[in-house]
């Protein structure tokens, strides 16, 4: 997708904020523009911006999302550890639950994650 997120759609992390960039390399976000923003049609809620580490993104795919294989037919680069990525917030939670849980670039985290995770959690593993 190229197309950015209608300007009505709140942009604030998790302080009230203007929401900080994840990443623009490989280019992230439900709307591939480098944000976690999000909308009604994210029903993953790619909203939390992690920094992938070997343990997660192996944990990720072995409950079936593999963000490890590159899949140019959409668009997606495979990552590896050190990239960061806007995941599905429900992801990380299990990851945490499993002490899988990679670090977060908590800036950049869309205020709806305050509803899967609390923020002094997000805190302990803020980068």
């Amino acid at each position: 997708m190229s197309f950015h997120p209608d300007p009505k759609i709140n942009r604030l992390n998790v302080f009230g904020e203007p929401l900080a960039s994840c990443c623009f390399d490989p280019i992230t976000g439900y709307f591939r523009n480098g944000f976690c923003h999000t909308a009604t049609t994210d029903l993953g809620q790619h909203t939390l911006c992690a920094q992938m580490t070997s343990e997660f993104l192996n944990f990720s795919q072995k409950v079936g999302n593999d963000l490890i294989t590159p899949l140019p037919e959409v668009g997606f680069p495979g990552l590896q550890p050190g990239d960061f990525w806007c995941i599905c917030v429900t992801r990380w939670v299990e990851a945490y639950q499993a002490g899988q849980a990679p670090p977060v670039k908590i800036h950049a985290c869309h205020q709806a994650v305050l509803s899967y995770v609390p923020l002094n959690v997000l805190m302990d593993y803020a980068i």
